[in-house]
């Protein structure tokens, strides 16, 4: 028998743990574990700004995942779900702990190739396709260029456009400042390590931030993944999680059928 899965749920920029608020209690009610975190810098975490790196992020998620795993003596694998910019984080995660990630999950995520960023793709279709800018020229700045905000309006119209007024403008007011430290990421990873771990894309057929082009340019460029398609926006866990479930649940399923939860402590920002 396997054993039951723990899921490790990493946002996006300018977001924090309460965009997997839907989507948690949902994946509980099947019997997984879950755990979703705040990451340095965002959310209600109060790390400096000048401090966020990739190497402070993974810090953080290893610690997290130690700890929820000996407050119970869980020993069960984990999966990482991540939404948008934290696929490159999830994919570095999977780099540094292989031998406790069982998949791979991402919502509209960067899923890039070792050494490639998020800007380079960019740069790199930006020409056939106009819209792969995203929410970039809407963002508001510090003079110093390393503290970046979103507009309620802006992410409103790009990122939860697919949701009512009220729900999104609920949603676009609760992102916080982005240190650019954070979201300027590159993963190098290797087939023997993150390569070797099964993996899942969920599409957003109707994402204006990370743009179908850009999703199907990187299923092409990391070839190997499943795919699932929804027609969403770019926060489907947001604006429909019965759907994300729909999409999870087979992949989940194939890497551990026999499930009992397990609960999770000292997770996030809980104490």
């Amino acid at each position: 028998m396997k054993p039951p899965l723990n899921v490790l749920l990493i946002h996006g920029a300018w977001a924090g743990s309460w965009v997997w608020d839907e989507l948690q209690p949902r994946l509980q009610a099947l019997g997984y574990a879950t755990c979703a975190v705040d990451l340095p810098g965002n959310g209600q975490d109060q790390t400096p700004p000048e401090q966020v790196n990739l190497d402070l992020y993974l810090q953080h998620l290893q610690a997290q995942i130690g700890r929820a795993s000996s407050a119970t003596s869980n020993v069960a694998p984990w999966v990482v779900i991540a939404h948008s910019g934290a696929g490159v984080i999830a994919t570095a995660l999977a780099e540094a702990m292989p031998e406790r990630i069982a998949g791979l999950v991402y919502i509209a995520g960067m899923m890039l190739p070792s050494g490639m960023g998020f800007a380079e793709l960019i740069r790199r279709l930006q020409h056939q396709h106009p819209q792969v800018a995203g929410i970039g020229p809407y963002l508001l700045w510090n003079t110093a260029h390393t503290l970046s905000r979103v507009p309620p309006i802006a992410a409103r119209e790009i990122f939860f456009q697919d949701m009512n007024d009220e729900s999104a403008m609920a949603a676009a007011v609760r992102l916080s400042a982005q240190p650019e430290s954070g979201r300027a990421l590159v993963a190098e990873w290797s087939a023997e390590r993150a390569g070797r771990i099964p993996r899942l894309y969920i599409e957003a057929t109707l994402d204006r931030s990370v743009v179908l082009p850009l999703q199907r340019a990187m299923q092409e460029l990391v070839p190997g993944a499943h795919i699932e398609s929804l027609i969403s926006g770019h926060a489907p866990q947001v604006s429909m999680p019965d759907a994300v479930i729909q999409a999870l649940e087979p992949f989940l399923h194939g890497l551990a059928p026999e499930l009992g939860a397990f609960p999770l402590k000292m997770c996030g920002h809980e104490k």
